[in-house]
């Protein structure tokens, strides 16, 4: 089974959100209809702007923590 960490935007320079999912397309299409109340829903988060692909969830997590201490430069 494949594992995404992906990355989503609302606009150019916008407010970003990384994530972690194992079926990319129903995660965007959730993200998108705005489904559930949170983060992405509150700051329109919907755009696909990157993502990367693991064999196991255990990397997946690891490289999302990564990515989310990085600075935004």
């Amino acid at each position: 089974m494949a594992y995404y960490v992906y990355l989503l935007a609302s606009k150019k320079y916008g407010t970003l959100y990384i994530g972690v999912t194992n079926d990319i397309i129903r995660r965007i299409h959730e993200h998108k209809s705005k489904v559930a109340a949170g983060f992405s829903k509150r700051y329109c988060v919907d755009r696909l702007v990157w993502f990367e692909i693991y064999d196991d969830p255990v990397t997946a997590i690891t490289r999302e923590k990564e990515l989310k201490k990085w600075r935004r430069e």
